[in-house]
């Protein structure tokens, strides 16, 4: 087993157990609040080129955030589902997003495809929304060309800080 995919399985499996508290409260309240399925399946794109069905808890009911949504996104609890993606191997603990399914990449931005997509990686931990559209490609090309181990831990401590402290809440004028 590669080295990336061993810290991937490892990694996932103990931040699974640890945070199995927090899935099933953040579950129950999906359940609870809402009528509908409490993951959300999304098609996306993996590595390459397969398609995949990226999980996230469900956070809205008929087009509108739920305030359990919310509170879920600010501190990105909704993407904890991915963890079993990257347990059954269609994504990574680090890489590029994922792209949805259609339309597929072109130019530089099929090499997206050589790599596993991540639940983290550079352009979360640069900026995230706060960045353009070319800033976000350019870092996940600059992943995708010097990816290696090192790179990994290091964007994995750096997610750490970031999720805990949260998205800045959405200002309503």
């Amino acid at each position: 087993m590669p080295p990336k995919r061993a810290v991937d399985l490892a990694g996932s499996l103990l931040l699974l157990l640890a945070l199995s508290p927090v899935l099933l409260v953040a579950a129950a309240a999906v359940a609870v609040t809402s009528p509908g399925p409490v993951l959300h399946r999304a098609p996306h794109t993996g590595l390459g080129g397969r398609p995949f069905e990226r999980l996230t808890f469900r956070t809205t009911h008929a087009g509108h955030v739920t305030l359990v949504g919310r509170l879920l996104r600010r501190r990105f609890l909704d993407g904890l589902p991915q963890l079993l993606n990257v347990v059954r191997g269609e994504m990574s603990l680090v890489g590029p997003p994922p792209l949805p399914v259609a339309p597929a990449p072109t130019g530089p931005g099929r090499a997206r495809l050589a790599v596993r997509p991540g639940i983290t990686g550079l352009w979360q931990i640069s900026g995230r929304s706060e960045l353009p559209w070319e800033e976000m490609t350019v870092l996940d090309l600059h992943y995708v060309e010097q990816h290696w181990l090192g790179l990994d831990l290091m964007i994995l401590a750096r997610t750490v800080p970031t999720a805990v402290a949260g998205r800045p809440p959405v200002r309503v004028a």
